[in-house]
């Protein structure tokens, strides 16, 4: 069974900046982590869960929804198995429970993942509150 932590979530002012991480283990390892796409989506109160970021398994490319570019930068290093978000500017719009995700299917080409039931394997989630 594939598991995903999310860590570094917590509570900052608007304005500022956090990082968060994303941990994979289990059957991961079985294969090179550049096989797997992985993404991060947000769910803030009383609203849908909704599309943040993803990135390809090479890291080379990454694509980005138009609330968040420009001020969050997905990253991965895959011989750690872990995928990062650095969040700058942070507005309090941005507060919600911020989920790190896994594609287990290979990667098709010139194709971004921005729908969950495109991923697999999910995290517990990671709070992220901005005050104002």
């Amino acid at each position: 069974q594939v598991q995903l932590e999310e860590s570094g979530g917590g509570l900052v002012q608007a304005g500022g900046s956090l990082k968060i991480s994303c941990a994979a283990s289990g059957r991961t390892a079985s294969l090179p982590f550049n096989t797997y796409v992985m993404g991060w989506f947000r769910q803030a109160p009383g609203k849908e869960r909704q599309f943040v970021v993803t990135i390809t398994g090479s890291g080379r490319s990454a694509y980005y929804t138009d609330s968040v570019r420009g001020r969050f930068t997905i990253s991965r290093d895959n011989a750690k198995n872990t995928a990062h978000l650095q969040m700058n500017s942070l507005k309090p719009e941005d507060t919600a429970v911020y989920y790190c995700a896994l594609r287990r299917r290979h990667e098709r080409y010139n194709e971004y993942y921005t729908l969950q039931e495109e991923y697999d394997y999910w995290g517990q989630g990671t709070q992220v509150t901005v005050s104002s």
